[in-house]
């Protein structure tokens, strides 16, 4: 422990800043949540000044709340000829395939 608070203090007198895990309290749900090093560091690279307030879960929520709801379509799928439903209107000029059949023509 004692080698780890030398090497800190030796790294932070040459300009490196060293960032250590903080435990926050979300302002929304009121849960703890890691604010990890690396975090820290990006919010630091990007000169954000301020902590973030809410945990991911409530981040994620307020996201898709301020999106709205997503919109989905039906199409039928151009491998097995089951229905789709996709986050974008299908083209007749292309194909589109349902979940299992996409991850097939991934996977080749």
């Amino acid at each position: 422990m004692k080698a780890e608070r030398k090497y800190t203090q030796i790294m932070s007198k040459r300009g490196f800043k060293m960032y250590e895990d903080k435990t926050l309290v979300c302002k929304e749900c009121g849960d703890d949540f890691v604010f990890t090093s690396g975090e820290q560091e990006f919010y630091a690279e990007r000169g954000f000044q301020n902590e973030p307030q809410r945990c991911k879960t409530c981040r994620d929520n307020r996201k898709a709340a301020a999106r709205g709801p997503r919109e989905y379509f039906t199409a039928i799928c151009a491998d097995c000829g089951n229905e789709a439903k996709v986050p974008f209107e299908p083209k007749t000029d292309r194909p589109v395939y349902c979940s299992d059949c996409f991850a097939k023509t991934r996977e080749m």
